[in-house]
């Protein structure tokens, strides 16, 4: 199967493609830990995005990085829940929250990887009640 990130991914400079990747493995690991079965990885709206298989259970997460912002890769989340809310409560500090969708990492950093589970676990079950 292709990898459907690889012409964009491969368009950013190699710390960054290096950095998108380590968290690709940690979006994967998060879901599979939380039981939120295969992830369904495409762009959407031209940026790598994950969301489960199973209809109804959760939210889609996207991550991006742009040259106008070289320094950090952005998680974006549905603008429509409470996701960035919640994170922010929980995590005022280890991203920089812009609107109600947008949570920015810093490259070249210690990344907060408990958070970045807590959020992919949170979007990916999202609909559940559990």
């Amino acid at each position: 199967m292709a990898d459907p990130f690889k012409d964009t991914v491969d368009a950013w400079p190699p710390d960054v493609r290096s950095a998108f990747e380590d968290i690709r493995v940690m979006i994967r690991v998060s879901a599979s830990d939380a039981g939120c079965g295969p992830l369904t990885e495409s762009l959407k709206w031209g940026q790598p995005a994950w969301r489960p298989l199973r209809s109804m259970q959760g939210s889609t997460l996207r991550l991006n990085w742009s040259g106008k912002s070289p320094r950090t890769l952005v998680f974006y989340v549905n603008c429509k829940t409470t996701l960035s809310e919640t994170m922010r409560a929980l995590y005022p500090t280890e991203f920089k929250y812009e609107s109600n969708r947008a949570l920015h990492l810093r490259l070249h950093c210690q990344w907060p990887e408990q958070a970045i589970d807590h959020l992919a676990r949170l979007t990916f079950r999202y609909h559940l009640k559990t």
